[in-house]
Order: C-alpha cells, then structure tokens, then sequence
C-alpha cells in the first residue's frame, strides 16, 4: 500500500501538463506588444493591474488582461487574489519566468551592442 505522501505525489504528476516548447512562448510573447513591459514593470516592482495600467500610455485594460493571461497560462507569471474589499490582485513572475527573462536579457544586450556600433561608426 502507498503511503499518503506517495499517493500525493501521484496526483500531483497526473494533474501535470507538458509544459509547452520555449520557442512556441517567445513567440507568443514576443507577439504581444505589451508583455515585455508588463514583465519589465513586475521585475522593477509594479505588481499590481491599476498602477501598470495607469503607467503606460496606450494600453487598456484589456489588452493588459489578455497579456496577463497568456504569461498565466505559461506559467511565467503568478496571479495573487487577496481576500479585501475592494478585491487587490496583484502578479509576480515566476521561478520560471525569471528564467524565461533571461531571453530578453539577451535581445537587450543585443540592442545595446547595436547601438554602440551604430554611434561608432
């Protein structure tokens, strides 16, 4: 007989989902136009949906909610639903969306180093 832990963790495997292929979310994300800077905001402090809204110019609330959503869906952000009233939710990026970050550290080196070359010539 398995013992309650092993029964646990049974579960929790079969409730997994395969996550999907790293290319098939930067392209998703990479698509929106707005994700990049709500995960810039998250990693820089701004958690929650007013104060990214009320920070971009251009973007409305439900543009921001579907990009919220894909990275949800993604698992590279957290969504925190507060028991308040009014209702705080806030989102936060995931172990695996800092390493998913890294990404974009790169195209910004890349960016970087573009423009240096660019000014030097």
């Amino acid at each position: 007989m398995a013992s309650s832990t092993e029964k646990k963790i049974e579960k929790n495997y079969e409730r997994m989902v395969p996550p999907p292929h790293v290319r098939e979310i930067v392209e998703t994300i990479l698509g929106c136009k707005w994700s990049l800077t709500l995960l810039t905001m998250m990693r820089e402090g701004i958690h929650r949906p007013g104060k990214m809204h009320r920070s971009v110019e251009g973007l409305t609330p439900k543009v921001m909610n579907h990009c919220l959503g894909k990275m949800l869906t993604f698992g590279l952000i957290e969504k925190t639903v507060f028991p308040e009233v009014p209702a705080r939710v806030e989102y936060r990026i995931t172990s695996f969306g800092q390493k998913f970050m890294r990404v974009f550290e790169v195209i910004d080196e890349l960016d970087r180093e573009l423009a240096r070359d660019a000014t030097s010539r």
